[in-house]
């Protein structure tokens, strides 16, 4: 049985898909951009953004009664690889040991324009 997760602390969906699902105690999140659910806005440069997406999946997985300590996969989607460095820094910050495992690709464009996006799969506390 599949749970839909929904919070407004994490941007609203903008198509026909959910913030998160949970199935089997496991939390799915869909992708999270760096807009702030408040105004609707990003912020400029890639360490503001990237603090803004990993805010927002902090938010969407404390709604499904997970942590970003629980996460075990997050897969990051980058527009520039030149901003790796900057994205990790950020990430580092939000993710402790040990580390979840992860896929980042660069990618030709994300929803809004922003720089990144982060998805993850997390177990329920």
């Amino acid at each position: 049985m599949k749970k839909v997760i929904s919070t407004d602390k994490a941007p609203a969906a903008i198509g026909p898909y959910s913030q998160a699902i949970e199935v089997n105690g496991l939390v799915y999140t869909s992708g999270q951009i760096p807009v702030d659910p408040a105004t609707g806005a990003a912020p400029e440069g890639a360490a503001a953004q990237a603090e803004q997406a990993f805010k927002n999946l902090a938010a969407l997985l404390e709604a499904a009664g997970s942590s970003m300590a629980q996460v075990i996969k997050t897969t990051v989607f980058i527009k520039d690889m030149n901003d790796f460095g900057t994205i990790n820094e950020v990430y580092a910050r939000y993710f402790p040991a040990p580390f979840p495992s992860r896929s980042c690709v660069e990618v030709a464009r994300l929803p809004k324009d922003v720089l990144l996006e982060v998805e993850a799969i997390a177990v329920k506390n």
